[in-house]
């Protein structure tokens, strides 16, 4: 597929198709009120042969829906066009359709078998044949307006489906982003993760340190299993996710033995709430770079939950390095996970996140509590 093809394709992705149930419901709304008002109109007049004349109006309303049709085909070849361009169209088409259809309604009126409770209008109607187009202008300037206003009704309609499709279409662009956002996010682990943690088992193997680089192995195939195997579109129970980012800091531990330290209060009650997979990884990821390896003295990463009423209130915290570098790092991952949640709960979400007073950063996720 050329570069010409598939911007076609993505062209036509972007516009929404043609509604044609939209069109064909609007004309026939359009010529059964015409029938029925007009209907209504000469009956309240006391008009006599309403029968007689009811059987024309419906043979007129007939040809109006065709000819309508026929306009309905003009107007839907530039559906993709410009507003200015349908409304052109839209005014220049009316015109052959409102004398086409005045001409059907004077001589189903006045010249074929012309009914002989009107003789002074029959009269007038044979008598006035030599005036017929200014007769068939003035009909045809009333019936011009009712089939603007008909070509007003579907533009009308025929906008708010387009704008109605982008919406849905928008929403699909960003449901799709978002999955293959979450989706990648299986293989972005932190490239200095990985090269830190080879290290690591490089100078255990140099100390001769077997049976910890075997362990540090075990974990690190462990935390991968867990990160590249599950569906991160899916949902993790609180306890998988803590689980996970367990194997995570146990990785750490090794590079850092004597300044990384971990606190976790996951009561019972809450570890089986369900959670967006793989939320918090970004969150520990954050403390990790930029409360523990900036710093020299030790420090704690607590990681904590628990319900409050019918939410779920997660609490990542750490004592590491000065409120302002935190706050610059940890911009990017703490706005994924924030708009994750966003996303996936809408109001019922909170995310707020910011430096401690004592020191370090502290993020705090709310959402419902779903057991």
């Amino acid at each position: 597929m050329d570069a010409t093809t598939d911007a076609e394709h993505l062209t036509e992705l972007a516009t929404p198709p043609h509604n044609d149930r939209v069109g064909v419901l609007s004309i026939l709304w359009v010529w059964v009120f015409y029938f029925v008002l007009n209907t209504v109109r000469m009956a309240i007049s006391g008009a006599d042969h309403q029968i007689a004349m009811a059987g024309r109006r419906i043979v007129v309303v007939l040809v109006g829906v065709v000819l309508t049709a026929g306009l309905y085909l003009v107007l839907r070849r530039v559906d993709r066009a410009a507003m200015p361009v349908r409304l052109a169209v839209a005014l220049t088409a009316s015109v052959p359709v409102a004398f086409a259809h005045a001409a059907f309604n004077y001589y189903a009126f006045y010249v074929y078998a012309p009914i002989a409770f009107f003789p002074e209008e029959a009269a007038y109607a044979m008598d006035m044949h030599k005036a017929l187009m200014m007769e068939l202008v003035s009909t045809a300037a009333d019936w011009y307006f009712f089939i603007i206003a008909w070509a007003s009704l579907y533009i009308a309609f025929s906008n708010a489906a387009q704008a109605h499709y982008a919406e849905d279409q928008a929403a699909r662009y960003r449901a799709q982003a978002q999955s293959a956002e979450l989706r990648a996010l299986r293989y972005q682990l932190n490239p200095h993760f990985l090269f830190n943690t080879l290290n690591s088992l490089s100078t255990l193997v140099m100390r001769r340190n077997p049976e910890q680089a075997e362990q540090m192995i075990g974990t690190l195939a462990a935390f991968l299993r867990s990160t590249l195997t599950t569906d991160p579109t899916e949902d993790a129970t609180l306890a998988d996710e803590i689980r996970t980012q367990r194997l995570y800091l146990d990785i750490e531990q090794v590079r850092f033995p004597d300044r990384l330290r971990v606190t976790f209060d996951i009561p019972e009650s809450v570890q089986g709430a369900h959670i967006p997979n793989l939320l918090l990884q970004p969150l520990v990821e954050n403390a990790i770079k930029y409360g523990v390896a900036r710093t020299t003295r030790p420090v704690t990463i607590a990681i904590s939950a628990r319900a409050e009423g019918d939410r779920l209130h997660i609490q990542v915290s750490d004592d590491g390095a000065a409120a302002e570098p935190c706050t610059a790092g940890h911009g990017v991952g703490l706005r994924n996970v924030c708009a994750r949640l966003l996303t996936r709960f809408g109001t019922a979400a909170g995310c707020t996140a910011g430096p401690r007073a004592e020191g370090g950063f502290c993020v705090d996720l709310y959402m419902p509590l779903q057991l």
